[in-house]
């Protein structure tokens, strides 16, 4: 009953989803945690000080029996039990299985044979005993012979029997913890019981709530994904925008920079124009200056002084190198770019950028334009997500559970009751129990007090002087006590022994084959043995509870689940019974709003990146013919010195050449064109090299040159390149937006019901986790079996049996140190006399006994006994 409450619970829960994976994007949502009731029930035993005797009693257990479970043994004693009838044992198969049988019980068989031994032993040798000890034989004639070492005797004796008897009191009190200690734990399981149906009530109340829970938390996601749809149109618009502007910004980029290169090449033209100028300005300036200097010096070399012998060698020289005398950078041989700079001067004419900025804005429309598209698809999808919770809210109306949870309310409401009604008769039958244990108890205590007492009589009033016959009346006492102990031993030890082969068989195999496999899971695996409590089912318990047997349910699988507080869905595989996917399943609903994302057209068609006007303006700036322009020439030109000479070294070397000349009118002239050399290279050379002017203008126009060269380089096909990205995303705008359109309405759809699969994933994971943990039923089959059994009962009767058998055994050895003892306690009628009596202290100490004769055999008479005898 209880399993089928917990398999209509989850159904109620159990929206499942299909196997089918969907990359879901959305936002985790907090469903909190499920409200699960607290057990109070702790099925476990703790024994206290008696687990001491306990785990004595399991190591001799495991000495007497040390084999492991027998598995295979186990299970074909169990075929022959429930399979199929088999009347001949004398079948080999049946003959073996015997043998097996007996060697896994051969411990048992042993310790019950000696037992057995023992029960038909000794009532017989109690009765051989007593007629023997009637014949004045085995102890019985009351004479007792001198002996030199007598007292070592009676001290080693009464020792023996002292140490014997503590160690029968020992197995007494144990025997008495133990019958004592299985009362107190049966009177105080009734707390445990109550807890068990407790805990069973608890579970059954809690799952509804827990149920209820589940389908509440449904709004919090239902309630996301309409946030989420009401926005539908704005985010679907930016994530298509987002998407086309993988495509168009690139493009628009390209098209950005080629204009900001458009405007920077005619900047860097119109920097070599006003570079190339100033420098050929200087320059023209210097090579004036520098012909007027050359004149001057070729005139005051046509001096007739010249010709003289002396003068004619350093005049040459200084003819030869006035071709040296030149400026050497001629900025006025470079091409002319002014074409090119009006050329681009018309190129920007049109504003490019003011183009790509109204593409810009035309694309930057996309979200409000797929928002009015898609208006038709929201309110669809909409009234989608609300069939699901419409589905969720009527499945789990369609399960009776409160009806269910009511009968079986009632129904452990009613096992609770009777559980209640007959505990008083178990305490009753427990209280005779008690009372015959106690009984069985108080006859092994009834043998050690007359042991203990008449040692205690025996030992106080023994008188080592005293003859035999002469003892006193204490010490005799003490003699007929412990011979009392005697015969009640040789009168209670066989029943006690009956006693104790009974509960040692029952209560050391239920140790064996039930308590220890059940707590390393060996019996679940016995129990779940293929075919074996039932021929025709695989699995017993899948046969019984579901009436499938080819389901692969466990009792350790079930038992292991319940231990860990699982639901009762995982615990018991409910959903091999009911296919919950059948009710909901997420992935129908999935495919209609493909199918209406499918149906979907928009155009964004009216979206223009650039129009032909700034095709045009791009196509014009390619045709400027920037890329012919000798860069190199330039290049060279900027890179030249002012002079071909360095002027300075030239007026030093035309000095020279005067000094080498005779003094006069001549060398003094020469020396006037040095000076004039060295103002010139003052005055314009270095200007031209160092003044800020003249070094920007070279700088300006190196760094102009290369940008054109840059810029220039394989500049058709950059434009073409531009547009040609252009013409890409206008097309994939005007061809393949609805295609984006759809994918990106699909991942938006995949992210509303990515919250529903969070929901479904979140039930189905409370479900085996959280919802109806069926805890309280492992914790009923381990009171019953581990506490109950095992704990209470196994524990204390295998105790019982251990303390009450051990003192058993030790009555023999109690006995026979009783029987020669006694002799040395009670009062002897004969005893030995001598007739020569030595009157020498140490040779009378030698006869032994006041040097008496023994005068039994020589048949005389003791006529103090004689007397006594008379009068008695």
């Amino acid at each position: 009953m209880a399993l089928k409450l917990s398999i209509l619970l989850l159904l109620l829960s159990g929206c499942t989803v299909s196997e089918k994976s969907l990359p879901y994007n959305s936002a985790p949502l907090d469903f909190g945690y499920v409200p699960t009731g607290s057990y109070d029930t702790n099925a476990y035993h703790e024994p206290g000080p008696i687990g001491l005797l306990f785990h004595l009693v399991q190591g001799f257990l495991y000495i007497v029996q040390p084999n492991a479970f027998p598995q295979d043994l186990v299970k074909r004693i169990a075929e022959q039990k429930f399979g199929e009838a088999r009347n001949d044992y004398q079948k080999p198969e049946n003959v073996v299985l015997t043998l097996q049988t007996i060697h896994y019980e051969i411990g048992f068989i042993v310790a019950a044979a000696l037992g057995l031994l023992f029960f038909f032993l000794m009532p017989l040798v109690g009765l051989c005993f007593c007629m023997c000890r009637c014949c004045d034989n085995c102890g019985g004639e009351m004479h007792q012979r001198h002996k030199k070492n007598a007292e070592c005797q009676r001290g080693c004796l009464a020792t023996f029997l002292f140490v014997t008897a503590m160690i029968i009191s020992l197995g007494v009190l144990c025997a008495f913890a133990a019958n004592q200690n299985l009362t107190d734990q049966i009177r105080g399981s009734k707390k445990l019981v109550q807890s068990n149906f407790k805990d069973l009530k608890t579970l059954l109340a809690d799952a509804p709530l827990q149920i209820d829970y589940l389908l509440n938390k449904f709004n919090i996601t239902k309630e996301k994904a309409l946030a989420e749809l009401s926005n539908v149109g704005p985010l679907l618009g930016e994530r298509v925008h987002e998407q086309l502007g993988k495509e168009v910004r690139p493009a628009f980029d390209g098209v950005l920079n080629m204009a900001g290169a458009i405007k920077e090449t005619k900047e860097a033209l119109e920097n070599v124009s006003v570079s190339v100028e100033v420098l050929q300005e200087a320059m023209d300036r210097l090579h004036e200056n520098l012909t007027d200097a050359k004149i001057q010096l070729n005139s005051t070399l046509s001096d007739p002084a010249c010709f003289t012998n002396v003068a004619l060698i350093p005049c040459q020289k200084i003819k030869n190198s006035l071709s040296q005398l030149r400026v050497n950078a001629n900025f006025s041989s470079l091409p002319d770019i002014n074409q090119h700079l009006g050329k681009i001067n018309n190129v920007l004419k049109t504003d490019l950028s003011n183009l790509v900025q109204k593409g810009y804005a035309a694309f930057n429309h996309t979200p409000e334009m797929v928002q009015n598209q898609t208006k038709n698809i929201e309110e669809d999808v909409k009234n989608i997500l609300d069939s699901i919770g419409v589905n969720i809210t009527t499945f789990s109306k369609m399960i009776p559970v409160v009806h269910i949870i009511s009968n079986l309310t009632t129904y452990l409401t009613q096992s609770e009751a009777y559980v209640r009604e007959y505990y008083p008769v178990v305490e009753q039958y427990d209280s005779y129990r008690w009372l015959g244990s106690l009984v069985l108890c108080c006859m092994v205590s009834l043998i050690v007090v007359f042991y203990f007492l008449g040692l205690l009589f025996g030992t106080c009033g023994y008188d080592q002087h005293a003859s035999p016959t002469t003892r006193g009346c204490i010490s005799n006492t003490g003699g007929n006590l412990i011979m009392a102990g005697v015969g009640f031993s040789f009168i209670f030890s066989w029943v006690l022994m009956l006693i104790v082969i009974v509960t040692f068989l029952a209560g050391g195999n239920v140790e064996k084959l039930v308590c220890e496999p059940f707590q390393d899971k060996t019996l679940f695996k016995v129990l779940d043995t293929p075919y074996l409590l039932n021929s025709q089912w695989k699995n017993y318990l899948s046969g019984v509870l579901y009436q499938n047997a080819n389901m692969n349910l466990t009792f350790e699988k079930v038992y292991s689940d319940c231990k860990d507080n699982k639901g009762i869905f995982t615990a018991f595989q409910v959903d091999n019974l009911f296919n919950l996917n059948e009710f909901l399943n997420i992935s129908m609903y999935v495919d209609e709003i493909s199918d209406r994302i499918e149906m979907m057209n928009i155009n964004l068609k009216n979206i223009v990146l650039l129009d032909q006007k700034g095709r045009r303006n791009l196509e014009d700036f390619s045709a400027t013919g920037i890329d012919t322009i000798d860069f190199d020439a330039f290049l060279a030109e900027a890179g030249k010195s002012s002079t071909k000479v360095d002027l300075l070294a030239f007026a030093n070397e035309l000095e020279g050449n005067a000094d080498l000349l005779p003094r006069g009118a001549l060398g003094n002239a020469i020396k006037g064109h040095a000076n004039s050399i060295r103002m010139i290279h003052i005055q314009q050379v270095v200007p031209m090299e160092q003044t800020m002017k003249y070094v920007k203008a070279r700088s300006v126009l190196n760094q102009s040159i290369k940008l054109l060269e840059r810029t220039s380089f394989d500049i058709e096909e950059k434009v073409h390149d531009v547009i040609s990205s252009i013409d890409a995303a206008q097309t994939l705008i005007n061809n393949n937006a609805s295609t984006i359109i759809k994918q990106e309405s699909k991942k938006f759809m995949d992210t509303v019901i990515g919250y529903f699969v969070q929901y479904v994933q979140w039930v189905k994971d409370s479900i085996a986790l959280d919802v109806a943990g069926c805890k309280p039923i492992a914790n009923v089959v381990d009171t019953a079996v581990d506490v109950f059994l095992c704990s209470y009962i196994i524990d204390s009767v295998n105790s019982f049996w251990f303390g009450l058998g051990g003192s058993t055994i030790f009555l023999i050895p109690a006995i026979i140190f009783a029987i020669k003892l006694a002799k040395f306690y009670r009062r002897m009628e004969t005893e030995d006399v001598y007739d020569d009596v030595e009157t020498v202290p140490m040779k009378n100490m030698e006869n032994g006994n006041n040097g008496y004769h023994n005068e039994y055999l020589y048949g005389i008479r003791n006529p103090i006994m004689t007397s006594a005898m008379e009068q008695w």
